[in-house]
This record gives C-alpha cells, structure tokens and sequence, in this order.
C-alpha cells in the first residue's frame, strides 16, 4: 500500500522497497528463524518492485494515488492468504514479478476517453 502512495517517483520507491524489506524482515523475524527473516525480506524487495510496475502504470494512464494504494492493499492481503498455500507462496515468488516485467513492456498509452469524440 505503501508504493501505491509513494511510488510514483524513484526516491519514493526506494523507501517503499525498505520499508517493505523491513516488514518482511519483521514477519520473517516473528514466524521462525534465519531463513523465513531472508525470505521476509526478499518477498518485501520483489513485492515492492512489482507493485512499482503496476503504480508506474496505472499513474501514466491518469490513475489516482489512494485508489492505486488501496487496490495494491487489498491485492497483497490477497495474496498473502494465497501465500498461505502450501507451494502457492513458491509459485507467486516466481510468477508475480515475471508477470510484472512483462506489464511493464506493454504499457499502452494514456487513454483518451471522451476526449477524442469531442473534436
């Protein structure tokens, strides 16, 4: 939800990805040892760079800041309980940011709406 505010410029989406690090770092920390605290912090990193690619989008195309932020947090809540899911959370570690890297390279233009019938 963070990158869905801050996300629109670079200095933003680096706090957004720290912060989001950090979050994982936390949950990691309160569910086990080493290795969930790594994984924490990773699933932070890609899902912050992921919903970049989404916010970077949706902004282009005249999006507004708390819609985007709260559709990117209903969306993680989502897909945290997917996460839950034994396998499922492996698969979205590989498939989320796949699916964004290929979001990113078809962004269309702004749409135009009405505009265009009124000339």
């Amino acid at each position: 939800m963070l990158i869905g505010i801050l996300g629109s410029n670079v200095l933003g989406l680096g706090v957004g990805t720290i912060v989001g690090a950090a979050v994982g770092v936390a949950i990691g920390l309160a569910i086990g040892e080493t290795a969930e605290l790594i994984a924490g912090a990773v699933g932070g990193v890609l899902g912050a760079l992921s919903a970049a690619a989404v916010v970077h989008g949706a902004l282009r195309r005249g999006g507004t800041r708390l819609g985007i932020a709260a559709y990117l947090g209903v969306l993680g809540l989502l897909i945290c309980l997917v996460a839950l899911i034994p396998a499922a959370g492996y698969v979205e570690a590989v498939a989320i940011p796949l699916l964004a890297a290929r979001m990113r390279g078809r962004q269309a233009a702004r749409f135009a709406g009405l505009r265009t019938l009124a000339k």
